[in-house]
């Protein structure tokens, strides 16, 4: 008679399967994502780094300063998997074999159980980011105006708005691909610039300002307001604001290569209740900033635009309507043939309605720009040899900015260089 064999544990006698017992003890215990790191690095048998959504570093298990730079480079065989849970990325795991590579399912059981771990350790600052968010909103979009509640659910928050605050709006614009959530990236960076001044600064992504207009006459809709990278900095300094926009400024252009940056500022609000009215001077004043090409503004430098800030926060249709009348027309039709009627606008108005100044500012023939501004003139009904069309169409321009209407840009077409030029409707040809 045969000798009977012992019963084995089919989990002591599978290596990969002891390998994933070993990763899912240590998140069942609520060790926490570093004793989580480190027994997936002994499991995969390599050097491991987590990272959230924002590639800020949760853990790390290397053998040294050197291995992890190598592995957050990606040297060598190193290797990144998007940490997933209910198909919503929220992290990453980047690891570098010691050895053999891990096989394919031990890394994708260690990766799905990491996951979850970084998803649930980063509730409750969900929590806490939609909460400020609430608020932020609510604040700005002038949704919540008693003063007790504002200081209220701001001291919940643990900031004191009792002496008022200033707000900061922030905008980071991408020149090239960019991997992962590049704005909560851009979020985390300019929170940490502001509370390098003021610790209880308070950051959120929120819509501010008034709905945009898009097109003219029949083709005319409207776009919800875009969300904004804002920041109330807490106090009624106006040195407070400005460090902190400055400090908000440097902390971006050295956390986002490779973007385009503007970082605008209000006046203090002494009063909370007044705080939508903030929002809107640094709305204000980061719309100029981006039509002046600049990265920082503060309201108080916005000359002229600032008599415009009433229209825009308190009735900003009556500022769509007077854009849609004068300058849209010319911004439809740059669209639409890739001219550069509002830029040759921009030019002669700021040459003081003198061509040759506008021709050589353009780099373009004086017989060219007085086609332009024919066409400015057939376009819009506003002509710019009268005082009255240009005042008309210097304020169009000035609420096309003050909406955050960016002009098209790109190659103007002018008669006699249709070569390659396409008309788009049978019409214009």
């Amino acid at each position: 008679m045969a000798a009977a064999h012992p019963k084995q544990d089919p989990v002591a006698a599978s290596p990969l399967l002891s390998a994933f017992e070993e990763v899912s003890e240590a998140v069942e215990s609520g060790s926490g994502l570093p004793a989580v790191a480190r027994a997936a690095a002994h499991a995969l048998e390599a050097s491991v780094v987590v990272l959230d959504g924002r590639s800020s570093i949760l853990a790390v298990a290397c053998q040294s300063p050197e291995d992890e730079r190598a592995v957050l480079a990606g040297e060598g065989s190193a290797g990144v998997a998007v940490l997933r849970v209910a198909d919503a990325p929220v992290g990453e795991l980047r690891w570098r074999p010691r050895g053999t590579p891990p096989a394919p399912v031990l890394l994708r059981m260690v990766t799905t159980l990491i996951a979850q771990e970084v998803d649930r350790a980063r509730a409750p600052e969900r929590a806490s980011e939609a909460a400020v968010a609430d608020f932020v909103g609510d604040l700005l979009g002038r949704r919540v105006t008693d003063r007790a509640n504002i200081v209220a659910r701001a001291e919940e928050l643990g900031c004191d708005l009792t002496a008022g605050a200033s707000v900061i709006v922030a905008r980071a614009r991408p020149r090239q691909a960019e991997e992962g959530d590049w704005r909560a990236r851009a979020l985390t960076v300019a929170q940490r610039g502001a509370r390098a001044v003021d610790r209880t600064c308070l950051a959120a992504a929120v819509e501010l300002g008034p709905a945009r207009p898009r097109g003219s006459g029949a083709e005319a809709r409207t776009l919800r307001p875009e969300r904004e990278l804002t920041i109330l900095v807490p106090g009624s300094g106006p040195d407070v604001v400005a460090r902190a926009a400055e400090a908000v400024h440097d902390e971006l252009e050295l956390g986002l290569a490779h973007f385009g940056l503007v970082v605008a500022s209000s006046r203090p609000a002494a009063d909370p209740g007044d705080l939508h009215r903030a929002g809107a001077e640094a709305l204000l004043a980061a719309n100029v900033a981006e039509a002046r090409g600049v990265d920082r503004l503060s309201f108080d430098e916005t000359g002229a635009y600032r008599l415009l800030l009433p229209a825009m926060s308190e009735d900003a249709g009556e500022l769509q309507r007077f854009h849609q009348e004068t300058v849209a027309p010319l911004v439809d039709y740059d669209n639409q043939y890739e001219t550069e009627l509002v830029r040759t606008l921009e030019t002669f108005l700021d040459a003081d309605g003198n061509v040759a100044r506008t021709a050589e500012r353009l780099f373009t023939h004086r017989h060219t720009i007085r086609y332009r501004l024919d066409r400015v003139r057939e376009l819009s009904g506003l002509d710019v040899s009268s005082s009255d069309g240009r005042e008309r169409l210097s304020l169009g321009l000035k609420s096309m900015r003050v909406l955050g209407i960016v002009p098209p840009g790109g190659p103007a077409y002018e008669a006699g260089t249709e070569a390659g030029r396409v008309p788009r409707e049978e019409k214009d040809r």
